[in-house]
């Protein structure tokens, strides 16, 4: 008894206990794109290196917080291929980790000994959970939010992070350098082309498949980017809508949508979307004076569209298959461990 009491006692081993949640998500390897971001703005900024270090810590650790979070509010299941950490450690334990974060986080930036931190980092936040907001308020609702509607919220939800890191950054170059560069137009298209890609991989991607479930997007009932366009081009057309509304798991029906979606051009528009997102990306890089690792950052991320293109051709369809036949297989593993009492980790 009285370990246990020295135990509590301990500061570093009661945060041990109430960041679990957190620290299980982190050890889960994730795309990067922000830590690599980071990296590919620093070849324009050239700030120390100390500095570059807990600007990136923070923004990940930001990332990851967001993520516990976002599993809650979309009622998730899967994680980067694992069970969602409010499954294991529960809600409360988790959403109480995400927001002990937050504050470790600005903690971290106060360490930065900038007095424009506290103002860069609160309106950052804001933004991200202002955009946020309105996705769920959207899905919620059942209101399809116009594209003009989602692509400000994008660069409020999806940019806070990018421009939170980006602007931190900019504190600590040198006063040449800080003032010959505006990345505000950059920063909104990468949060554009970022999260309209991932709206399209939810529907098509196997590895999305493997890490989320199989249309993990429909499931939640969001109006992700070719979602919304099929509702608003086809007005009088409800079976999208109504599909939605059902939260469905049901693999058939969540197929049958996607079917609907190549049907309207919905997925062919997001992706011609995407296209034009990048060229502007590039064109702006170009402005900004060029950077090869950001290019090759944006090339990365464009490859699933030529991935389709050369495999599938204009055969849509197949390539669904693919994907749905994973699926059904991923499903039936699952289920074949959780009868017998595995668990994936």
């Amino acid at each position: 008894m009285e370990n246990d009491k020295q135990i509590t006692a301990d500061p570093d081993a009661e945060n041990k206990i109430l960041l679990e949640p957190y620290e299980y998500i982190r050890t889960i390897p994730g795309k990067q794109i922000r830590p690599k971001l980071i990296q590919a703005f620093n070849l324009w900024l050239h700030i120390p290196d100390e500095k570059l270090t807990v600007i990136g810590d923070l923004v990940e650790m930001l990332h990851n917080a967001s993520l516990l979070i976002d599993d809650i509010q979309d009622n998730s299941k899967l994680r980067r291929g694992v069970p969602v950490a409010h499954n294991i450690y529960g809600i409360p334990l988790t959403i109480n980790a995400a927001n002990y974060i937050y504050f470790l986080a600005m903690q971290k930036a106060l360490a930065l000994e900038h007095t424009d931190v506290t103002q860069i980092f609160v309106d950052q936040m804001l933004e991200l959970h202002h955009g946020q907001g309105m996705e769920i308020w959207w899905r919620d609702n059942f209101v399809s939010p116009s594209e003009e509607e989602y692509r400000q919220m994008v660069i409020r939800k999806c940019g806070g992070l990018f421009n939170l890191g980006v602007r931190l950054m900019q504190l600590f170059a040198p006063t040449e350098i800080r003032n010959a560069y505006n990345f505000n137009k950059l920063c909104e298209l990468l949060s554009l082309l970022f999260q309209i890609r991932d709206d399209y991989c939810n529907l098509i991607s196997k590895e999305y498949t493997n890490n989320k479930s199989y249309c993990e997007d429909l499931t939640e009932g969001k109006f992700s980017f070719p979602i919304l366009h099929a509702v608003n081009t086809r007005e009088t057309d409800t079976r999208i809508i109504h599909i939605l509304k059902q939260r469905t798991q049901d693999i058939e029906l969540k197929r049958y949508c996607v079917r609907l979606l190549h049907e309207f051009g919905s997925l062919e528009y997001t992706r011609q979307v995407c296209d034009d997102l990048a060229r502007q990306i590039y064109d702006e890089i170009d402005v900004l004076g060029g950077n090869t690792f950001l290019e090759s950052i944006i090339q990365g991320l464009m490859e699933i569209f030529r991935r389709d293109n050369e495999e599938n051709g204009k055969d849509l369809d197949q390539h669904e298959r693919v994907v749905f036949d994973h699926s059904i297989k991923m499903e039936k593993v699952r289920s074949h461990n959780k009868t017998n009492g595995q668990h994936h980790t």
